[in-house]
């Protein structure tokens, strides 16, 4: 039984390979230039931006992980996701592969990121959100039209594993504390702000798609249920690097003023409303379904800096 991840050179990706050998010997990785994650692992070069390539890459599949992260820039997700998303969907029903989409939660906006469920409405207020949006609403539509099964794995920001270049929590905290300078955050430190670990996103999305019942369901993957703010994860840094939990503030208008002269500012200036209100991130349904504890957060800060000691 295979299963195969596209976009397998990820954090999750990476994360996932090993979580998956609970469940197959068959385990195929999908990217530009796969590596070995386990000893059997399969891999399978591609440039999953063409269409043949998806198809190729996904025939003989009995899960497909989708966990591909493309460039962090509006323009490259306009041209390239939407497209991809319908490659895989259609190839999964040719080959009747099942779907497990490792998504953000970008396309839930506004206030409704307080409190984020699975029936929160999907209500983008970004550009990049409206992309989410519709991948979403491609992958819903196909399981009720053409049969299709799929499962939607929804995750918050996320920290651990291998992720250390591409979190956000890690760039404005570890590696600011890791230079003797003070941490960093966007807009407001005293809201809520929840985040995923890596190992237990991975193990999450592994579950679901080797659980027949899940399927053809929306699933916030499991995360720690305290509601912690910004500067409680910043004292949760610090205490782990043996460091005071100085920070300073990023605010809307700075970040995007910045963006002018450094265009990753540029693309995170729009997601700024997850930073100045709460931001609630609930796994209860998973949670209760797998009758499963998730790591705390504390634990989780502390395994990140161990490992990255190593």
């Amino acid at each position: 039984m295979t299963q195969t991840i596209l976009g397998a050179n990820g954090a999750i990706g990476i994360e996932l390979a090993k979580e998956l050998t609970k469940y197959s010997t068959e385990i195929k990785l999908v990217s530009r230039n796969p590596k070995k994650v386990n000893p059997t692992d399969i891999l399978f070069p591609s440039d999953l931006t063409q269409k043949e390539n998806v198809f190729k890459s996904i025939e003989g599949s009995s899960i497909v992980y989708v966990t591909i992260g493309f460039p962090y820039k509006t323009k490259i997700w306009k041209q390239n996701w939407v497209p991809f998303m319908q490659s895989v969907i259609n190839a999964c029903l040719k080959y009747n592969s099942k779907l497990v989409f490792f998504d953000n939660i970008y396309a839930i906006g506004g206030d409704n990121v307080n409190h984020i469920t699975e029936s929160s409405p999907l209500s983008p207020t970004s550009k990049k959100g409206e992309i989410r949006a519709e991948i979403d609403k491609q992958i819903l539509k196909s399981v009720n039209e053409d049969n299709l099964q799929a499962i939607i794995a929804r995750a918050p920001d996320f920290f651990g594993g291998t992720s250390r270049a591409n979190s956000i929590i890690m760039n404005l905290v570890y590696d600011k504390f890791l230079k003797a300078k003070k941490a960093q955050w966007f807009c407001n430190a005293e809201k809520v702000h929840s985040f995923g670990y890596v190992p237990e996103l991975a193990k999450g999305t592994a579950m679901l798609g080797n659980t027949e019942q899940t399927y053809n369901q929306i699933w916030n993957l499991p995360t720690d249920s305290h509601k912690i703010t910004g500067k409680e994860w910043i004292e949760l840094f610090a205490r782990e690097m043996n460091c005071e939990p100085k920070y300073s503030i990023l605010p809307n208008w700075l970040i995007k003023g910045l963006g002018i002269f450094v265009p990753m500012m540029a693309e995170l200036a729009e997601m700024n409303y997850q930073y100045d209100r709460d931001y609630y991130f609930d796994s209860s349904k998973f949670n209760k379904f797998f009758n499963y504890k998730p790591i705390s957060n504390e634990v989780a800060v502390k395994q990140t800096v161990e490992k990255l000691k190593k």
